[in-house]
């Protein structure tokens, strides 16, 4: 029996006039991959900021763990179990990739700065970034930016692991390293859902894929179902632009 961890069910979000979100439904069960692909503007990134309350959607439910986060009064204990690597990285330049990583587990975790260290420590390993530890994070390369900010998001242990875009703003040779740690924590059994452009990434990985275009889902299903017998005219012409 399959554990739901999310259920988003008719979520709807405007930017003053613009409906940006049209009633949007899908699950997400524990240790799924779900995959949101779609062309730019369809409102992937914004259902996902909604549900790590970046946004807050203006009707509907978004019910996490058996909790409608709509309604919590903590969030930085919610933003606990949800982590979240975003397009940009979101690191501090100013510190190394350790104290990247320890920063949020002593101020928010309240832990030991030996026990952050270590937690820290091995999840750089884990991403391939040890050898990086006390490098500035300032000098590093867009994808090790990325697999640090990974392993930073990490380290809080959370349920599930949100990412938007996480490859669109990386040279295309760096793509692959960060793609590649998204696949072992695949294997390992994190709960991820995942906002991409990446097509062979999303049909090799993901055991869900939901396609959205003007702000609905326009088809979900197993990526064999979307990516070769999509049912829908927008699904059918969009993976033809995007599939080469």
């Amino acid at each position: 029996m399959s554990h739901q961890l999310i259920k988003i069910n008719n979520v709807h979000k405007n930017f003053g006039h613009l409906q940006v979100l049209k009633g949007v439904s899908f699950n997400v069960d524990k240790n799924d991959v779900v995959c949101l692909i779609g062309a730019s503007g369809s409102g992937k990134s914004t259902m996902l900021r909604c549900i790590n309350l970046l946004e807050v959607a203006d009707s509907g439910e978004i019910i996490v763990d058996n909790e409608d986060i709509l309604k919590i009064k903590d969030i930085n204990h919610y933003r606990q179990k949800v982590g979240m690597v975003f397009q940009q990285f979101n690191l501090f330049n100013n510190m190394t990739v350790l104290k990247n990583c320890m920063i949020a587990q002593e101020k928010v975790l309240k832990i030991s700065k030996e026990k952050a260290k270590e937690k820290a420590l091995y999840f750089l390993n884990k991403v391939g970034m040890l050898d990086f530890a006390y490098a500035n994070a300032s000098t590093l390369s867009g994808g090790q930016k990325q697999r640090v900010a990974i392993a930073r998001a990490l380290c809080m242990d959370p349920e599930i692991l949100l990412f938007d875009e996480p490859t669109s703003a990386l040279d295309p040779e760096m793509v692959g390293e960060v793609l590649d740690v998204m696949k072992n924590l695949a294997k390992e059994g994190l709960t991820m859902v995942i906002v991409t452009h990446e097509m062979s990434f999303a049909k090799e990985v993901s055991n869900k894929v939901v396609f959205m275009a003007d702000g609905i889902i326009e088809e979900q299903g197993t990526p064999d179902q979307i990516f070769n017998h999509p049912q829908k005219e927008k699904t059918k012409a969009f993976l033809a632009r995007v599939i080469r």
